[in-house]
């Protein structure tokens, strides 16, 4: 799995300019300076220092309170956001491949980076073993060349990266935020380490201590709770919450974006959306005339288009052409990217585009396991004895909300081209896929497809 990582690595998804860069293994970046080789059965090397009791979660609905952020602190913070973003790539389209293998027929919505982030969060309360299949599964395991030891990245210096970051999203034209919760049961302590990891990357974050005898009365409350501290963004998220649960755990990202330019508001019509062949939605359609990046790409057949949403935040929105699949453009999305990024020309359209929104709840344990991995990171052969002193404490929900909306303006108002040009015609009226980019890192912060605008 490492193999293969460094193979994606060396053909990247979005990061540009980096071919001359001097290559410096990832594991580097975000290791503790004077690491050594661990005896992997030794767990006891190095004690797990826990809070108990946690705040119940009838006692408060304000944030935990935390430190300030200490991004500014990381060394060479532009080469480990760089390098991070490309790791995350990598892992974010490998896993929204898996995600929409599942959901042919239907919208699909991932983001990468905080998929990431809760997969790091977790990796802070994992055994050795474990520990050792999270790294090669992130990208960042080091082999020591010794099947007895093993060597450990700190997982705290790849969250604050991940901080960094989303702090790069413009946030005066496009909002991101990032919420994480954590409930655990009342009788268990908890990893300081792992509590600190879940402020790390999120905005806010709520670690609290549930009674799960009475199962259904905790399912309620606990989403409950999600739903008044999300301003009731995030509502119902749980569901099957048992007597015999240790731990859930769940963060919300929602991305609200303005368009660079804005659409033409006289120009928003009703039009036919193709969901299927023989199967079409009314919905409106905004529409506006100027100069995109632009390529077409016979060979894959389909149009790919580069819409900016402020200086440094982007749209890359890809249609397949008519009669083309869009299954088939995203099987090959690792090896593609670089070349349309290449082939991108400024280019006069009249852009069509439908007004979608999306949300969605996304189980990051049936993802791992359509992805063959889950038994190794949340399953039988994982073990979180770095999370808790409780003996066979589990992880029993990881959950992931995503939400992603636009509005119809703009920070800048359309310029007319000056050329009398006939503009070349994109009407997005068929399911396409879509990412969402932040351009400083080229780090991707959404990737879903649209299928149906109207669900």
């Amino acid at each position: 799995m490492n193999k293969m990582f460094l193979a994606l690595l060396m053909v990247s998804c979005f990061a540009m300019g980096t071919a001359n860069r001097v290559y410096v293994h990832p594991f580097n970046l975000f290791s503790s300076e004077n690491f050594s080789c661990e005896v992997i059965q030794n767990e006891e090397h190095k004690p797990v220092e826990t809070v108990y009791p946690l705040t119940p979660l009838q006692d408060s609905t304000e944030p935990d309170p935390r430190s300030s952020s200490t991004t500014e602190n990381l060394k060479n913070l532009t080469q480990r956001t760089a390098v991070l973003a490309e790791l995350q790539n990598s892992l974010g389209l490998r896993m929204y491949q898996a995600l929409s293998r599942t959901q042919k027929h239907a919208n699909t919505l991932l983001s990468p980076i905080n998929a990431y982030g809760a997969l790091v969060t977790l990796y802070l309360g994992a055994s050795k073993k474990t520990a050792i299949s999270y790294q090669q599964l992130l990208g960042l395991n080091l082999e020591s060349g010794h099947a007895d030891c093993a060597y450990f990245i700190d997982g705290h210096t790849v969250l604050r990266t991940l901080q960094a970051i989303s702090a790069q999203v413009d946030q005066s034209q496009n909002e991101l935020r990032t919420l994480v919760w954590t409930f655990i049961n009342s009788d268990a302590d908890l990893s300081k380490d792992f509590l600190r990891g879940t402020q790390d990357f999120s905005d806010d974050s709520f670690v609290r201590a549930v009674d799960f005898t009475e199962a259904k009365e905790a399912e309620v409350q606990v989403n409950n709770f999600i739903q008044k501290t999300s301003d009731s963004k995030v509502k119902e998220l749980f569901k099957g919450v048992t007597s015999k649960t240790d731990l859930l755990f769940a963060s919300s990202v929602h991305f609200k974006g303005n368009w660079k330019t804005a659409f033409q508001p006289e120009a928003t019509s009703d039009q036919k959306f193709w969901t299927h062949e023989n199967s079409s939605v009314e919905v409106p359609f905004m529409m506006h005339t100027g100069n995109y990046m632009y390529f077409s790409d016979v060979g894959r057949k389909c149009s790919v288009v580069k819409l900016g949403l402020s200086k440094r935040t982007y749209m890359l929105l890809v249609l397949p052409h008519e009669g083309a699949s869009l299954q088939d453009t995203e099987e090959q999305l690792l090896r593609v990217i670089p070349t349309w990024h290449r082939n991108l020309k400024e280019t006069n359209l009249e852009l069509s585009l439908p007004k979608f929104s999306l949300t969605t709840v996304t189980d990051l344990r049936s993802v791992l396991s359509e992805m063959a991995v889950e038994q190794y990171l949340m399953g039988s052969d994982a073990n979180f004895r770095r999370l808790s002193s409780k003996e066979n404490f589990t992880v029993d929900k990881v959950l992931n909300k995503v939400v992603f909306e636009m509005t119809e303006g703009g920070s800048e108002a359309q310029k007319f081209a000056e050329d009398e040009t006939v503009p070349h015609k994109i009407t997005v009226n068929r399911p396409f896929f879509f990412a969402i980019v932040e351009g400083n890192s080229n780090a991707i912060l959404m990737l879903g497809k649209i299928v149906d605008p109207t669900t």
